[in-house]
């Protein structure tokens, strides 16, 4: 039997960061997934996620994980996909560490992907997307953040990781308000901000108070926010 716990270690922390270039935003979601599935797999093998061996992670796992996430969890086909992708790439990375186990990879890289519908995109109306705005109250510290959050948010079309991951050097005052993002694919961009979206993130930054994080958003407790936070 082979321990887990150093190949996916290896895997997160070189392989996808130094020998993929992943960024930041990827590696987390591939985090999360793995988490995920070893909240899962411990709990049904009844052992601690660091006593999980590679050999326990067959076919059959993954597809219970996969029919888990969906029916006990909700997800939708394309998160399904999503998990099976991390988990595809991690064999793929182990295939070549632990020879002993080519035969358990293959059968785990041949669980298929689930069809997705492509369905058109849902907006709010530019009443709703105000009323959504106004929803924080501006009196306390938290509705101030999270109403610069909505800000920033809408007005530079972030997703939800580029926003808690938006530091304090990526902000720029002159000659107006503006922030740089590294998004997906490590691609950069620099969005300039309406005058309404730079107030309520002034209105933020006056009241964030000193702290040791680079993150713009903070939590209660002064520590960077996370997804899970922000939802």
């Amino acid at each position: 039997m082979t321990p887990l716990a150093s190949h996916i270690t290896a895997f997160l922390r070189v392989r996808l960061p130094l020998e993929r270039g992943a960024s930041v935003h990827t590696c987390d979601t591939y985090a999360y997934g793995f988490k995920l599935l070893f909240e899962f797999t411990s709990s049904r093998l009844g052992i601690a996620p660091s006593q999980l061996m590679i050999e326990q992670l067959d076919a059959a796992l993954v597809l219970a994980f996969l029919e888990h996430i969906e029916v006990h969890r909700g997800n939708t086909p394309s998160t399904r996909n999503v998990r099976l992708a991390t988990i595809r790439s991690f064999m793929k990375f182990i295939e070549h560490r632990v020879p002993s186990a080519l035969e358990q990879v293959r059968h785990v890289l041949a669980i298929p992907m689930k069809r997705t519908d492509t369905r058109l995109v849902c907006h709010l109306t530019r009443l709703e997307m105000q009323a959504v705005l106004d929803a924080p109250d501006p009196r306390k510290r938290e509705g101030t953040r999270d109403r610069a959050m909505l800000h920033v948010a809408c007005a530079a079309g972030l997703r939800v990781s580029e926003l808690t991951g938006l530091r304090l050097d990526g902000l720029m005052f002159e000659p107006r308000l503006s922030v740089r993002v590294l998004g997906k694919g490590r691609r950069e961009r620099v969005l300039p901000l309406w005058k309404e979206t730079a107030t309520a993130l002034r209105a933020w930054l006056t009241i964030r108070g000193p702290s040791p994080a680079p993150q713009v958003f903070l939590s209660a407790v002064g520590l960077p926010l996370t997804r899970s936070g922000f939802e």
